[in-house]
């Protein structure tokens, strides 16, 4: 179990406390929807939460492996519906992954982003495309 400690700060803005480590991070309302847009939106947390999961979860695969996953990098695109109400309609998210790996290594690295604990509590409830470079 992991505590998190959020507190609105004004301005359409809050604070998050991770408690296990400390770190902080701050969130604003989007432009789009009276805000500033000056740092992630909740919504956007969700989108990066995606791909940094399947990053995360390829890294510990490729570590158990021995393979390098240098210059592996994810792109997200959150699209939001354009009728109330106000939701997260795709993800679209694109992995690079490193041009030495070979089609197997690939294989297993899909696979494992695939099953992603954030895009498997997303699945069903957010539509989301993966595409593999």
């Amino acid at each position: 179990m992991t505590l998190i400690d959020s507190v609105y700060v004004g301005e359409l803005r809050c604070r998050s406390r991770h408690q296990p480590s400390g770190s902080q991070l701050d969130t604003d309302a989007p432009s789009d929807n009276q805000g500033k847009g000056e740092r992630f939106s909740p919504t956007d947390l969700v989108a990066t939460a995606l791909s940094t999961c399947m990053l995360t979860i390829m890294g510990i695969v490729a570590e158990r492996h021995g393979w390098s996953l240098e210059g592996c990098s994810a792109k997200v695109e959150k699209t939001m519906t354009s009728e109330p109400p106000r939701r997260i309609a795709l993800l679209t998210v694109w992995v690079q992954l490193p041009a030495a790996l070979d089609g197997q290594q690939r294989a297993v690295l899909q696979r494992a982003a695939e099953a992603c604990p954030v895009k498997r509590s997303l699945e069903g409830a957010v539509a989301m495309e993966l595409h593999w470079l």
